[in-house]
């Protein structure tokens, strides 16, 4: 595959899964500025592991890693929690369906306030990955997915109670 190919593939790639990308970033941003910068560090990061891409997983589930990993490192980097974002000023980059509504803004502005392990686990949950593909993407085993998946469920019940 030639460089030229190689790019449009790429691109091709990147815009098949921008949705993915602009998610998994808002989970981690605190204004539009930083969205955009996150949204170019994750393509970036893409664009440099790209070649050593073996399609030994699904290029989702490749892209949910990166896109993951690079969130929470640059989360880790700045040294403080992001300051929460009320979804009106968000991005139109979630879904518009008939079950919108207040509940569903609730739910994801609990949690915005989730670690970033456990906002990454629940947000592949919402997007209705399995088990095993959340234990691929994040780096653990299928049990602990369980585990912390049960647990931050139950965090986000006695959040929305108080």
């Amino acid at each position: 595959m030639n460089n030229i190919d190689h790019e449009k593939a790429f691109i091709e790639i990147i815009q098949q899964n921008e949705r993915i990308i602009y998610k998994v970033c808002s989970f981690y941003i605190s204004d539009d500025a930083t969205l955009g910068d996150l949204y170019q560090d994750v393509v970036s990061n893409l664009w440099v592991a790209y070649p050593k891409f073996r399609s030994e997983c699904a290029i989702s589930t490749w892209i949910y890693r990166i896109a993951l990993n690079t969130c929470i490192s640059s989360v880790r980097k700045e040294l403080k929690k992001p300051q929460r974002v009320p979804l009106s000023q968000l991005p139109d980059i979630f879904e518009q369906t008939e079950d919108s509504s207040p509940d569903v803004s609730e739910l994801y502005r609990l949690i915005y306030q989730l670690k970033d392990m456990e906002r990454a686990i629940i947000l592949l949950y919402l997007e209705e990955k399995s088990y095993q593909q959340i234990a691929d993407i994040v780096g653990l085993t299928v049990c602990n997915v369980a585990i912390k998946l049960k647990r931050t469920k139950e965090k986000l019940l006695s959040m929305s109670n108080k």
